[in-house]
């Protein structure tokens, strides 16, 4: 285990960059005895800070000696979080990189991985700056990657009913249906909790990522998992507790909900066309296209009939029936055929041992 950080009076300051002077050459590392092996990973953790000053210090504090590199990434924030960190914080791990302009979570994060695969580093975790995740939990996420069994590792605040009490009704609602989508949309159908921020992710897979398409707002964490599912990487779910404080919360539902659906229904098209057009044309393939339409045929031609008999308020003929109802079970059992071959297809081998 590397020694712990020195006390802050004997701390060197945090550096300052802006994300233009990011170099894109990784540093070389020495191997030296570590966490999981006889090679020690470096682990960095990033943490977008917008309107988290007042937090964002105690997080800094509460990150064990397992991670080597801190990048404090100032979303143009109007509170100055970023100065705040360079002005209080002295603890040599951290680097405070700043957006000259707010581009949203996904914005911060972007400008933290590319400074983190700058620097060679071989785990990345996101850690939020408002203190609902602890710092504490790192080992824990992190330990499926250094394992070898994941590319990506996810909080679930869902695993037990524990967790789950101290959580607002409304985003337990919320959460399982913005799951469900998101399972069908990014292909893993073996989680739960998209929307959590809290996740580590293996260097080398990172570098593989196209990060300029990644959603820059709230459907970052979201769209990641889809770029993930087309590289064919190893996704895990890791139980975690949910904290909640006093901290005020960015985020407008209502505002973002038609957004979320948007790029569900865009993500899954592309992710068919990829998976299942593109790389591998099967007989799914064909089941979920003709599935799709002879559904929406029965359901359009059923929808026309019963608007035309009960205008004229005569009943409809039994053979009018079998004839709206027949595609439509057809067209479901052709769809769920293939959603059942979708949840089996789920990336098992990890990416990073075949790069």
């Amino acid at each position: 285990m590397p020694p712990r950080p020195p006390p802050p009076w004997n701390r060197r300051p945090a550096e300052r960059l802006t994300v233009s002077s990011i170099s894109t050459n990784a540093e070389t590392k020495e191997n030296e005895p570590g966490l999981d092996g006889p090679v020690r990973k470096v682990v960095a953790v990033v943490i977008p800070a917008y309107k988290v000053s007042r937090y964002v210090l105690d997080v800094i504090c509460r990150i064990g000696p397992e991670v080597s590199k801190i990048y404090v990434v100032d979303d143009a924030c109007p509170e100055e979080s970023g100065r705040h960190v360079e002005r209080e914080c002295n603890d040599p791990r951290v680097t405070v990189v700043f957006n000259t302009v707010n581009s949203g979570v996904g914005g911060a994060m972007i400008a933290g991985y590319k400074r983190a695969i700058a620097d060679g580093v071989d785990i990345v975790v996101k850690v939020d700056g408002d203190g609902q995740m602890d710092p504490r939990f790192i080992p824990l996420l992190i330990r499926p990657i250094l394992k070898g069994r994941a590319d990506y590792a996810k909080g679930n605040r869902f695993f037990t009913l524990e967790s789950v009490q101290p959580m607002p009704p409304v985003r337990i609602m919320g959460n399982a249906v913005l799951s469900f989508m998101a399972k069908l949309s990014t292909g893993y159908w073996n989680i739960f909790d998209p929307t959590n921020g809290y996740t580590a992710i293996q260097g080398k897979v990172l570098a593989e990522l196209p990060l300029d398409k990644i959603s820059r707002r709230y459907f970052f964490e979201t769209d990641m998992l889809f770029r993930l599912n087309t590289l064919q990487a190893v996704v895990v779910d890791v139980p975690m507790k949910a904290v909640y404080g006093d901290e005020p919360s960015n985020l407008r539902v209502s505002q973002v909900i038609p957004e979320f659906i948007v790029n569900h229904c865009l993500n899954f098209a592309k992710r068919f066309f990829y998976n299942y057009l593109l790389r591998n044309f099967s007989v799914f393939s064909i089941e979920l296209m003709l599935g799709t339409v002879v559904l929406l045929a029965g359901i359009t031609f059923g929808a026309v009939m019963w608007y035309s008999f009960a205008s004229r308020g005569v009943p409809a003929t039994s053979g009018i029936v079998m004839i709206a109802a027949l595609p439509c079970i057809l067209g479901t059992q052709f769809v769920l055929s293939f959603l059942n071959w979708d949840a089996q297809n789920v990336p098992k081998d990890p990416l990073h041992h075949r790069l």
